[in-house]
């Protein structure tokens, strides 16, 4: 009798835990998990886990990274269908994917955040209340992956995305922009840009290079110094 009551109040526990899909490191840092790393979520049942690294730390934690450049082991001069899907390395650099950005913003409402340090080791953030990818459009690839951000908060970097939201996902091979040329194409990477950029997150990794081209954010740098890291991450806001 004994060890049939342990087996009725182990069996739940257990269900319990393979039962557990968290859409976002929030759901995870929420269920007792509060240590920085990569996590599994899971946006389209349990079949289909997608690797994330999740800052468990910064701000109150709870953020999903889905963009981060740290030492340039990552090519990011890619075409359309990769910035789709995402690619990278989970553990370093990478970019979730934006199909899977904008299926996690349908699900919750969220703030964005993008934390950046120069080599000399100034660190600086900007901070947006609102962060969506195409949260109305029936088809959000159709759609271009709209940028829609708002809300700034400074962290000492400045504004660099207001002049990129409402713009299309542009890549050297899927060109979207508001510019005569390709932007994607002249600055060597992918991003919603404008005509052309005031915000670079994309570009080569130049090692503080002064050039367009690089990793730049324009309100806090300029756009022609290169940083050494940037990270682009979101959190469900809390609502009343």
């Amino acid at each position: 009798i004994k060890l049939i009551l342990i087996l009725m109040v182990l069996v739940p526990v257990a269900v319990q835990s393979l039962m557990f899909q968290p859409l976002d490191c929030a759901d995870i840092y929420n269920a007792g998990f509060n240590i920085s790393g990569v996590y599994r979520i899971y946006l389209a049942g349990p079949s289909s886990p997608v690797y994330v690294y999740c800052d468990m730390e910064t701000d109150g934690g709870k953020w999903t990274v889905f963009q981060r450049r740290m030492d340039g082991t990552v090519n990011f001069y890619r075409g359309w269908d990769q910035y789709k899907s995402g690619f990278g390395d989970v553990k370093t650099e990478y970019w979730l994917g934006l199909e899977t950005i904008h299926l996690l913003t349908l699900k919750k409402r969220y703030e964005l955040r993008v934390d950046m340090e120069d080599f000399q080791g100034a660190k600086v953030h900007a901070k947006y209340s609102s962060f969506a990818i195409s949260p109305k459009a029936i088809n959000a690839e159709s759609d271009g992956y709209t940028l829609h951000v708002s809300g700034f908060k400074d962290g000492g970097a400045g504004n660099s995305l207001d002049s990129h939201n409402n713009q299309k996902f542009s890549t050297f091979d899927q060109d979207q922009d508001a510019f005569s040329g390709n932007c994607a194409l002249d600055y060597l990477g992918g991003f919603w840009y404008n005509q052309c950029h005031t915000a670079n997150p994309n570009g080569i990794y130049m090692w503080g290079a002064v050039d367009t081209r690089g990793i730049t954010w324009h309100h806090w740098k300029s756009s022609h110094y290169s940083m050494k890291t940037i990270a682009m991450k979101m959190r469900p806001v809390n609502l009343p």
